[in-house]
């Protein structure tokens, strides 16, 4: 109940013209649309991947994810639909790539690992396609405030050599073209997501990078605490979108 209401208020103090919220998939061609809705699309290999690893003794301790958390279409129902949340280990909020990250090191005895590590990419495709069709809700942890604040703040801040901001791209000028490629309104409904200019999947800090590097700004680091606040900002103005999964992107 209490999620229902924060949802219903983050929605309610959306701009005008919210209810006409697109997400990337509503913007893209019918023959890509066809693509995504192919249950064998390109992304499909990494969900594969990460339903082996779920179940798969990993790290000094020789524990699976199942170990601990079963079955994964019941107890990760949800999670990514949440995602940033409150870590209190780090007593600082962390994605879901983070999570997984941190399972893996404090549970597993795996050790550190990178972001970008293909095992972490496939269970995060794994545990987000648990939340498929569910609504974006974020976590209503008041001491995520102000880490949302801040990432409100990144997104409507000009940077790099370009002096753009996120919000004169996805809010001034959505629907409107960057030479060929249209804009779209920048709701994270669908990550990790197979990017056909990637040839692989991503996640959405890869995505923000490429956004920086195309304003010539500096790259947030990975994980840093202003990727996560921009993530935790993007969830809340995509408040109710769905939860994509295999989603594929020009």
């Amino acid at each position: 109940m209490i999620r229902a209401a924060v949802l219903a208020g983050i929605v309610l103090a959306l701009p005008a013209g919210a209810q006409d919220r697109r997400t990337g998939y509503d913007d893209m061609s019918p023959a890509l649309q066809a693509m995504q809705d192919d249950p064998l699309n390109p992304a499909a290999f990494w969900l594969i991947d990460g339903e082996r690893l779920w179940s798969e003794p990993a790290g000094t301790r020789g524990q699976s994810c199942a170990d601990c958390h079963d079955a994964a279409d019941d107890s990760m129902a949800g999670v990514a639909a949440r995602y940033p949340a409150w870590d209190e280990g780090q007593a600082a909020p962390v994605d879901l790539s983070g999570r997984i990250a941190l399972c893996r090191d404090r549970h597993q005895g795996a050790g550190p690992q990178d972001r970008a590590d293909p095992d972490i990419l496939a269970l995060l495709a794994y545990v987000t396609h648990q939340s498929r069709g569910m609504p974006l809700t974020p976590d209503p942890d008041p001491r995520l405030d102000p880490a949302r604040a801040r990432g409100e703040t990144l997104f409507t801040t000009r940077l790099g050599q370009l002096n753009l901001s996120c919000a004169q791209c996805h809010d001034d000028n959505s629907g409107g073209h960057l030479a060929a490629a249209l804009i779209p309104q920048g709701h994270p409904t669908g990550y990790p997501q197979y990017r056909l200019e990637w040839e692989t999947l991503g996640t959405l800090e890869r995505r923000i990078r490429g956004c920086l590097t195309g304003v010539r700004a500096e790259p947030f680091a990975p994980g840093s605490a202003d990727f996560i606040a921009l993530a935790l900002y993007l969830q809340s103005r995509a408040a109710g979108l769905q939860v994509e999964t295999l989603p594929i992107r020009p």
